[in-house]
């Protein structure tokens, strides 16, 4: 992704995919001000292995869709938490209990939590 409007289309794109397979507590925290690493997480659960991992074909699926794909994926084989990183946008699908024994929110609290209108 080039550009940061790419780079909104692309956050928007995967929150649409991940509230299509009905994913639980989607949060979007901007974080490019205090790291290099990315521009955006996407942080949301699921509620078993299989919503897991349908949620993240979803996403892979529609940013596909849009010609973009993932630098790495992690996670997926045991699905109690998968990571999907696009460079600019890292996006973390847990189980509730690991969502709640990271709390990534609480990790990244200095960065900007992004309501999906804002985008």
């Amino acid at each position: 992704m080039n550009n940061l409007e790419n780079v909104k289309d692309a956050v928007r794109t995967a929150i649409d995919a991940l509230a299509d397979k009905k994913a639980e507590n989607i949060q979007i925290i901007d974080i490019h001000e205090i790291s290099a690493i990315a521009d955006y997480f996407i942080i949301a659960n699921g509620t078993n292995r299989s919503q897991i991992q349908a949620l993240a074909d979803n996403v892979e699926e529609k940013l596909a869709a849009a010609e973009i794909y993932p630098k790495h994926i992690e996670g997926y084989n045991n699905a109690n938490w998968i990571l999907l990183d696009y460079r600019d946008i890292l996006i973390h699908i847990f189980d509730k209990e690991s969502r709640g024994f990271y709390d990534l929110e609480r990790l990244w609290r200095d960065g900007r939590p992004v309501a999906l209108a804002d985008l």
